[in-house]
């Protein structure tokens, strides 16, 4: 009787799955079996809190095609996944997105990144970047969990320019709600002058509008991002 049981049981599936939409995503393994999932409603409920989708997911995909996946007997052992709520698949290339970590959602993203480097190579060549009062700081957009941070080259003498600083985020950002009318720490904390950045750190840029409390770090940087940026900080 017990082997007969085992052998209806069906085996376990090893899938990946992505957050529609997002192509800087790493993707999340799920262990789909039986036992912990009876339901695909409870396979969905499972996504929506394991990939932190600001909606609840209510869809998967196949990641080429957008093909519908209706029931958990439809995953394939192996294959990956697109989760989404109600809004339509999003096709990008899910399945490469690790050559996409420096490459924004906007077309002058990489640029961005690019003209960053030789700002802060030029601060090592002639010496230390802290004895040369050059530094950097990385700059999410409030409230956008699918753009990357942006790199905020400074100086000491620039940093102190309050409003200077300001209308360079307000170019970079380029945020829907217009100007960057402040500038927030990861807690939402207010910074209120260019002394108070720190080296290497996180900020988020906002508008008119209310700092959102987001978890901007974790989705945002890819692990071996984060690892290569200490790279650059003395």
């Amino acid at each position: 009787m017990s082997s007969c049981g085992l052998a209806l049981a069906p085996p376990a599936k090893n899938v990946v799955v992505y957050r529609n939409g997002d192509p800087f995503f790493p993707g999340r393994k799920f262990v789909v079996n039986q036992r912990r999932f009876p339901t695909f409603e409870a396979f969905l409920n499972e996504v929506t809190k394991s990939i932190r989708a600001p909606l609840a997911v209510r869809n998967i995909y196949t990641p080429r095609h957008g093909h519908r996946i209706a029931e958990l007997g439809d995953l394939q052992d192996g294959c990956q996944y697109v989760a989404a709520g109600f809004e339509k698949f999003k096709k990008l290339d899910y399945l490469n997105h690790g050559k996409k970590e420096l490459r924004g959602t906007r077309n002058s993203e990489g640029l961005q990144w690019l003209a960053f480097f030789p700002t802060f190579h030029s601060c090592r060549s002639t010496g230390s970047s802290h004895a040369l009062g050059c530094f950097y700081c990385s700059v999410f957009r409030n409230g956008d969990l699918l753009s990357p941070p942006f790199p905020l080259p400074l100086s000491k003498s620039t940093s102190l320019q309050w409003d200077a600083l300001l209308a360079t985020l307000t170019e970079k950002a380029d945020l829907h709600s217009g100007a960057v009318k402040k500038l927030c720490r990861l807690d939402g904390t207010q910074v209120s002058s260019g002394e108070e950045l720190v080296n290497g750190d996180y900020y988020v840029a906002v508008g008119n509008e209310e700092y959102k409390k987001l978890p901007y770090f974790e989705l945002l940087v890819p692990q071996d991002s984060a690892r290569r940026t200490l790279w650059y900080v003395d």
